[in-house]
């Protein structure tokens, strides 16, 4: 089960598809715009009705643009509060035809609830490293460090946020279930002393596993998007093929204020650094044309980043474990919540030059940053080598040892 912007989905098709081939029934739980990801695998689909796109284009949306951080985060959760109620029901409905639930982070507090009510076994599987730590500041806060104390206060700040977003929906969803009120609030503490299994979808070569998290707290390794025997678009591919390695360019589901604007500041940024490019329309809607561009729409990242000579992304875990496993440099172009982490840690690992967030992105910083990522060898040889090391991970075993285990 899990809810947001194709990031947050993503990862899961690849986890359903191993534990499918292993001999497991899964399905995979999420808004509907995303059954095609599972076209063709063993993975079967249930609909939430939540359309994320139609929600960051509305006007409610759009408004996130003029926020700064803290009181995106605010807005966000009010944003989220709204819409949960309406995938209460069919999230019941999943799970009463289910024997485990796999909750990512973005819907756990109410997969939870459902599981208690329901008397299901669940384990948490989050893409992002979310219990508190005093190594580093809660990711969805950015990157900066509050200090050993302050972090890990921030991250139960945090962590009670969540449940926030939750909270108008659960007393419902107990009534309906015949369990007890309970505040969010509570229920998390409770939850907090279970000291159940979490495994985490991300590498210990990107993120080391926190040296005061409490046993049970387990990074499995990247899940990685079930593609099938996906091919590039022959338009694509006579591009790639046309000259040398291009820049690739996208910023995911997340959107943006003034595409134009941007887009413009793209294409003029590749030119003064003498490289191609391929321009992701995604949901921020980036255009560009010549010959030395070429605009598309989806394309598997795993195919499409190793012909690359770097890749300008948002980061966002999905699009940061992408560039990672194909071994190429990447210049991070953060805008909101856990994307400053992902950056951060891309840089500290030496496979992008700097962080450059949208709002300080111009031609002549974009150009500056690819300059040194794709002319700089250095990079290069970073990020081949961490790509190769990642590549021999396998995220699904843990995770399918923790389901025969806890499933029964």
């Amino acid at each position: 089960m899990t809810a947001g912007s194709r990031g947050d989905v993503a990862p899961y098709t690849g986890l359903g598809d191993g534990l499918a081939r292993a001999g497991h029934e899964v399905t995979l739980v999420t808004h509907a715009r995303f059954e095609t990801l599972v076209a063709g695998s063993e993975v079967r689909f249930h609909p939430l009705p939540v359309d994320p796109q139609a929600e960051l284009e509305s006007s409610r949306g759009r408004g996130l643009h003029r926020s700064a951080t803290g009181v995106k985060l605010v807005r966000v959760v009010a944003m989220a509060r709204a819409l949960v109620g309406r995938m209460t029901d069919d999230l019941v409905a999943a799970a009463r035809s289910s024997d485990l639930l796999l909750l990512s982070g973005s819907v756990g507090p109410l997969g939870h609830t459902i599981a208690e009510g329901l008397h299901l076994p669940y384990l948490d599987v989050p893409l992002q490293p979310l219990a508190p730590t005093r190594e580093f500041g809660p990711p969805m806060l950015g990157v900066r460090s509050l200090g050993a104390v302050g972090n890990r206060i921030a991250g139960h700040g945090v962590g009670l946020a969540v449940e926030q977003v939750f909270a108008g929906a659960l007393p419902a969803v107990r009534q309906r279930l015949g369990l007890p009120r309970m505040s969010a609030a509570a229920a998390w503490r409770a939850r907090e002393r279970q000291t159940r299994p979490v495994l985490h979808g991300f590498s210990e070569l990107v993120v080391p596993r926190p040296d005061d998290w409490r046993a049970g707290l387990t990074v499995a390794g990247y899940w990685w998007p079930y593609d099938g025997e996906a091919q590039l678009p022959s338009e694509l591919r006579d591009f790639l093929d046309a000259g040398p390695p291009p820049v690739y360019v996208g910023l995911g589901s997340a959107t943006v204020p003034d595409p134009e604007r941007l887009s413009t500041a793209v294409v003029r940024a590749l030119r003064r650094a003498g490289l191609r490019g391929v321009i992701q329309r995604g949901w921020a809607g980036l255009e560009a044309s010549g010959a030395d561009m070429l605009t598309i729409d989806e394309a598997p990242h795993a195919a499409l980043f190793p012909r690359t000579a770097a890749v300008v992304h948002h980061a966002g875990a999905g699009t940061t474990a992408a560039g990672l496993r194909a071994g190429v440099p990447s210049v991070p172009v953060p805008i909101q919540f856990d994307e400053g982490f992902w950056s951060a840690r891309l840089v500290a690992l030496g496979v992008a030059p700097r962080a450059l967030p949208l709002r300080r992105l111009t031609a002549d910083t974009l150009a500056s940053a690819l300059l040194r990522a794709t002319r700089d060898p250095a990079f290069a040889r970073r990020a081949a080598k961490l790509g190769a090391r990642i590549r021999d991970e396998d995220g699904v075993a843990p995770v399918l040892a923790a389901v025969d285990t806890v499933g029964g």
